[in-house]
């Protein structure tokens, strides 16, 4: 969802994305699974656009989408913050 957070992008953008820009590496097999379950859930918004070569279809986050983002960098502060008391209490920071 991060990657679609900004602005809309279509199924290769997001994968190099990922890749080239946060060295998170996705196989094809797994992001466009994901796209469309997250298209399902009504997280993601997706529209063919005409593009060329060939039209492309772009997702975007919808206002569920962005609430369930926003929810999710909230846990994800929660949990980064305990596994960093954890690091400081062994003494590795």
């Amino acid at each position: 969802m991060l990657a679609v957070a900004a602005e809309p992008r279509y199924g290769l953008d997001i994968i190099r994305h990922l890749d080239g820009e946060r060295d998170l590496p996705l196989p094809e097999g797994t992001i466009y699974p994901l796209l469309s379950r997250l298209t399902k859930d009504e997280v993601l918004e997706a529209e063919w656009r005409p593009t060329e070569p060939h039209p492309r279809k772009y997702y975007r986050l919808t206002e569920r989408g962005r609430q369930r983002l926003k929810e999710m960098c909230g846990e994800w502060h929660a949990f980064t913050g305990k596994m960093n008391a954890l690091i400081a209490d062994a003494g590795e920071v």
